[in-house]
C-alpha cells in the first residue's frame, strides 16, 4: 500500500490559538487584548482561518478546593473568576466565530456551562452551543475501588476530597467537530486545550504522533499565560522586559503539520523572544525526549527556536511517540491543619532576638515539628528540618520577620502554635510586634496511573444551549 502524500493534500489555513489565563486567579483583563488581536487577524487572514481562545485555570490542588466548594453549594465548584474572565469578551467571541475551550469547569463543568449560557442571554448574544467534557472525575464507587486497589496501603484511612484523571484532547476535538462553540472541561492536561482545537481544525488522526507532539508543545508554550511573554522571565538588569505592568498574553499560529509561531497580543507590554520561549519550553519537563501527556509522548530533544519577527518566535524540531497506555490520576485528601504565625523584630540584635523566639517556641511546642523562617535573612533557601538555619551564623540582621509553621492532624494542637506566637508579645524576647497568624485545612496528594479503559471520557451538550 502506498503511503499518504501529505504534500498533495489541501492544506487548511493556520490555526490561531490565544491564551487568556495561566492559572486560577490570573488577571481577568487579559482576554480583551487577545480577542482584539484575534479579530484583527481573522479579518485580514486567509479564507477559512479559525481562531480559539483558551483559559487554563487548574493546578494540582485547584480541583480539590473546587470540590469543597461544590460540597457546600451544588451550583458552585467551577472557576470562581469565570464571570470576570469571560463576560467582557464572550459576545465578541461569538460574533466573530472565535470558539472557547477551557478547563474552568473544574469540579462542576455543567454548572459552569449553565452559567455561560446565562451570561450570553444577559449580554444579548446569540445562544452558544456549549459542550462539557466529562470522565476525569473518578468519584464513582467502582473507580474508587479501583483506586484503592492500585494505591493499596497509601489509601488506608484517607478522607478523599477529589480524584481526577488527566484526560486528553480527543473529546474536545469531538465536541468541536459536533459544532460546539464553547467547550467546558474539568481536569484535562493543560496542552490538550490547544491540541483539541488543532485536531478538529486539521482533521488529524488521534495516532498522528509527530503532529500531536508539535501541537502539544505549542499548547505547552501557551498554558502558563504571560510566562512566555516575559512575565515569569523578567529579571531587571539581566533579562529586562518592557511594559511588564501591561504584559501581554500569548497567541500561537499553528500550521497543518503542527509547527507553530508564538507571538502575543498586540499593543501590550512584555516580549516574546528566543530566550523566553526556551525557558517556557523546558518548564516542568523531566525528560526532553519523552514529555508524557495523555495525547502523545512529545519529543523536544531536537527542538529549535528562531526569531522570525518582532515578538514572533518559531518552534520546530518537535516529534512525537505513541501515547501512554495509562492516565495519571491525582487523589487529594484531607491532610490535617496548617498553623502559621509571624512576628517582626527590628533594630540592633534583631536577628538574635528572632532566633531566640524560635527556640522558645521549639521548647514550648515539642509535639509540633516547626518550620522556622527568618524573612529578610534566611527563608526561601531554608528547609523544613532547619538544617540551613542551624548551619548559618547570625548575620546581624536588623529587620527580620520570624515565620513559624507546623502541620498536625488535630486542630487543637495546631492552634497552640498561634497562641504561643501571640504570647511572644510580652513573654519575650524584647521588641516583637506585628503578630499575624492563620489556621487553614491542609490538602495532601497521592498520585497513581489508571488504564485508559478505566476512565470513561465523553462529551455532551448542555440542555438549553443552542
Amino acid at each position: 500500500m502506498q503511503g499518504t502524500n501529505h504534500a498533495l493534500e489541501p492544506q487548511a489555513p493556520p490555526l490561531l490559538v490565544g491564551c487568556a489565563a495561566g492559572f486560577s486567579g490570573d488577571r481577568t483583563d487579559a482576554a480583551g487584548p487577545v480577542v482584539d488581536t484575534l479579530v484583527r487577524r481573522l479579518q485580514s487572514g486567509p479564507a477559512g482561518q479559525k481562531a480559539f481562545l483558551i483559559f487554563e485555570t487548574l493546578a494540582e490542588r485547584t480541583l480539590a478546593l473546587a470540590q469543597l466548594r461544590r460540597r457546600a453549594d451544588a451550583q458552585a465548584g467551577y472557576e470562581p473568576l469565570l464571570d470576570e474572565m469571560l463576560r467582557p469578551v464572550l459576545a465578541r467571541c461569538l460574533q466573530h466565530g472565535i470558539r472557547i475551550v477551557s478547563n474552568f469547569g473544574a469540579a462542576n463543568p455543567r454548572a459552569a456551562a449553565r452559567h455561560i449560557a446565562r451570561m450570553a442571554r444577559e449580554l444579548g448574544a446569540t445562544a452558544p452551543r456549549i459542550a462539557v467534557v466529562e470522565g476525569d472525575d473518578l468519584g464513582a464507587p467502582a473507580q474508587q475501588a479501583l483506586l484503592r486497589e492500585v494505591l493499596g496501603a497509601q489509601m488506608e484511612g484517607l478522607r478523599i476530597v477529589s480524584a481526577n484523571a488527566y484526560i486528553g484532547a480527543e473529546a474536545i476535538a469531538a465536541a468541536l467537530d459536533a459544532g460546539a462553540q464553547v467547550v467546558v472541561c474539568g481536569r484535562v492536561a493543560d496542552p490538550s486545550l490547544t491540541v483539541g482545537p488543532a485536531m478538529s481544525h486539521f482533521s488529524w488522526r488521534s495516532d498522528d504522533w509527530d503532529r500531536l507532539g508539535r501541537a502539544t508543545m505549542a499548547g505547552h508554550l501557551l498554558e502558563c499565560g504571560a510566562q512566555v511573554c516575559g512575565g515569569y522571565f523578567a529579571d531587571p538588569g539581566f533579562k529586562d522586559v518592557p511594559g511588564l505592568a501591561s504584559v501581554g498574553f500569548p497567541i500561537a499560529e499553528i500550521d497543518a503539520d503542527g509547527g507553530c509561531v508564538i507571538g502575543k497580543a498586540e499593543h501590550t507590554g512584555g516580549l516574546v523572544s528566543e530566550a523566553s520561549v526556551k525557558e517556557q519550553l523546558l518548564y516542568e519537563v523531566h525528560d526532553p525526549a519523552a514529555y508524557l501527556t495523555p495525547d502523545v509522548v512529545a519529543d523536544l530533544s531536537n527542538a529549535a527556536v528562531q526569531a522570525v519577527g518582532a515578538d514572533r518566535v518559531r518552534l520546530s524540531g518537535i516529534g512525537g511517540h505513541e501515547r501512554p497506555t495509562h492516565y495519571k490520576v491525582n487523589v487529594c485528601h484531607e491532610g490535617g491543619w496548617l498553623a502559621e504565625g509571624e512576628i517582626s523584630y527590628a533594630g540592633p540584635r534583631a536577628e538574635a532576638r528572632a532566633r531566640l523566639a524560635a527556640e522558645v517556641l521549639r521548647e514550648r511546642l515539642p509535639q509540633l515539628k516547626l518550620r522556622v523562617d527568618l524573612i529578610g535573612t534566611l527563608s526561601i533557601l531554608g528547609d523544613d528540618a532547619g538544617r540551613a538555619l542551624a548551619a548559618t551564623p547570625d548575620a546581624g540582621g536588623r529587620d527580620v520577620r520570624l515565620r513559624v509553621a507546623a502541620t498536625h492532624g488535630d486542630r487543637a494542637q495546631a492552634e497552640r502554635l498561634q497562641r504561643e506566637v501571640m504570647a511572644l508579645y510580652t513573654c519575650g524576647p524584647a521588641g516583637g510586634g506585628g503578630v499575624r497568624s492563620a489556621l487553614t485545612p491542609r490538602l495532601n496528594t497521592v498520585s497513581c496511573l489508571l488504564p485508559r479503559e478505566a476512565v470513561p471520557v465523553r462529551f455532551g451538550f448542555v440542555e438549553g444551549t443552542a
